[in-house]
């Protein structure tokens, strides 16, 4: 299979919240050219077995391949936590996920050693971050709560008010965390369109770890290191695919993005086994 700098660079999601790590390499990477798959038909991935969730995610890999991608961001919790090894196994290209940048820059922001990280049910019973941190800094005291309506209410808009803010207090200060963590990572793709809130329940002195960011900056340095970053301006391409009906990706997805999706192709997905 070939590919070379000008190739574009593959996304895959179970659904909408990828778009907030896509947002992040748009800002990060504005020459690159992108695919991002939404597996809309499949989502939540948070309640599925890891045997399924890698199988779904080989899948999503195959198509993207089809595309001549460059590098693969897996840009789901629950898919970077189980199906990883699987990939890089399976695929001739780089495979970035967003548990291990988001870990990583969390271990280098604390400065008490006392970390929280939210995320769905799923990525937080994985303990994927928690094994990710303990391999990158020993001694780190690190809490963990699973915050299940962010999801919803990050798809509905519901990001500012008395609704998100309650949810946000019920879990971030009577379910969470323990006394002392400066330092909160997002563990769900979902949860920086609800940072304000967040923010506002933890109080200022607590940092907070988008790890949509932190995986667009690993996967500069991954270009980079491979000399297949595209340096040239030339025309700029995005594609969108999707696995169930697109109108929905497409109203939601202008939430998560900043912006307006002008259309989104339905594919199907060649699962094996």
């Amino acid at each position: 299979m070939r590919f070379d700098r000008h190739s574009p660079i593959g996304v895959f999601d179970s659904g909408v919240g990828g778009l907030t790590v896509l947002k992040a390499l748009i800002e990060r990477l504005p020459l690159e050219s992108t695919v991002y798959l939404g597996d809309t038909a499949r989502v939540p991935y948070g309640t599925k077995s890891g045997e399924v969730v890698t199988k779904y995610s080989l899948a999503n890999a195959d198509v993207l391949l089809e595309y001549g991608v460059k590098l693969l961001v897996v840009a789901c919790n629950t898919a970077s936590a189980v199906a990883l090894p699987a990939l890089r196994e399976a695929l001739p290209i780089p495979v970035v996920g967003v548990i291990a940048p988001g870990a990583a820059l969390a271990a280098h922001t604390t400065k008490t050693g006392k970390i929280a990280v939210i995320g769905t049910p799923g990525t937080i019973a994985s303990g994927a971050y928690q094994e990710a941190l303990a391999s990158i800094r020993t001694g780190l005291e690190v809490h963990t709560q699973a915050c299940p309506l962010f999801v919803p209410l990050a798809e509905e808009g519901w990001t500012e008010g008395q609704v998100p803010s309650l949810v946000a207090e019920q879990y971030l200060t009577r379910g969470l965390l323990g006394p002392g963590f400066d330092t909160l990572v997002l563990g769900c793709t979902h949860y920086p369109l609800l940072s304000d809130v967040i923010q506002r329940v933890v109080g200022p002195g607590v940092t907070l770890v988008d790890s949509a960011r932190a995986t667009a900056d690993r996967v500069a340095e991954v270009l980079n290191e491979r000399d297949l970053l595209k340096k040239e301006r030339l025309a700029t391409e995005r594609h969108y695919l999707v696995t169930d009906t697109p109108n929905r990706f497409i109203e939601v997805g202008a939430r998560f993005l900043g912006h307006s999706i002008s259309g989104a192709r339905q594919i199907d997905l060649k699962l094996k086994g």
